[in-house]
């Protein structure tokens, strides 16, 4: 059995949060926890636990398995979940845009 690989997921944690514009504070806050954690969670100097996972995860406006697919064996279902995840969000408009570049890259 393979180790979790604890600093990919702090890597892709700290990806999403920049790409949100969002600060460590901020998500800190939403978690519960100091600003300091988040810190030592994105620089892979403290693990996750779970419940701050889930709350990062929340705080992220993404799912466990978009940050936890590196960790699957079939991530194939993960990266299915995090699509469908970001099209709920999505109008019809974008959605129909959407399905025409799939077909297209298909």
């Amino acid at each position: 059995m393979r180790e979790i690989d604890f600093c990919k997921i702090g890597k892709k944690i700290k990806e999403l949060r920049i790409s949100q514009n969002l600060t460590q504070e901020y998500v800190a806050n939403m978690a519960d926890v100091n600003t300091s954690h988040i810190s030592n969670i994105e620089n892979n100097r403290v693990k996750i636990s779970l419940p701050t996972l889930v709350h990062v995860c929340n705080a992220l406006n993404t799912t466990i398995d978009y940050i936890l697919a590196d960790e699957y064996s079939n991530t194939s279902s993960a990266i299915e979940q995090a699509v469908l995840h970001e099209l709920h969000s999505c109008s019809d408009e974008t959605k129909e845009q959407i399905l025409k570049i799939i077909k297209i890259l298909h």
